[in-house]
């Protein structure tokens, strides 16, 4: 209806309490309740999506297509499609993005970085215009 790609299923979770030490690639989806320390990326042939939730924390970059953050993220964020970024995000690195959502109570403390993809985006029509 609105030409929105189906969301990946989240497939694999890092716990609460749970924390790793090293470097991390994905499949599909991945929800990142505990700490990881290392840089956490999707594999580039699939659609991905990363959850990193209020009690996360990040120490490393972080590259997938579609990320939600509403942790802690230390390093550099790279979200192909989408960013999103709920009240509790925080993020110290520069962030990379094609769409940005952020809710008020996000903080950022880096630069912003649209990326220009190739990919057409939708034209926005204004509903007052009579043309």
């Amino acid at each position: 209806m609105f030409n929105k790609k189906k969301q990946p299923p989240i497939r694999s979770l890092i716990a609460e309490g749970s924390e790793i030490d090293g470097n991390l690639k994905f499949c599909d989806g991945l929800r990142i309740d505990g700490a990881v320390v290392g840089d956490i990326s999707a594999k580039d042939e699939q659609a991905s999506i990363l959850v990193i939730s209020e009690t996360a924390s990040v120490i490393g970059g972080i590259r997938a297509d579609h990320i939600i953050v509403n942790g802690t993220v230390k390093g550099p964020v790279h979200a192909r499609v989408m960013l999103e970024l709920q009240p509790k995000a925080r993020i110290q690195g520069d962030v990379h993005y094609s769409a940005l959502e952020m809710h008020q109570g996000a903080i950022i403390g880096g630069q912003l970085c649209p990326t220009l993809e190739s990919e057409e985006k939708p034209t926005l029509k204004l509903a007052a215009n009579n043309s």
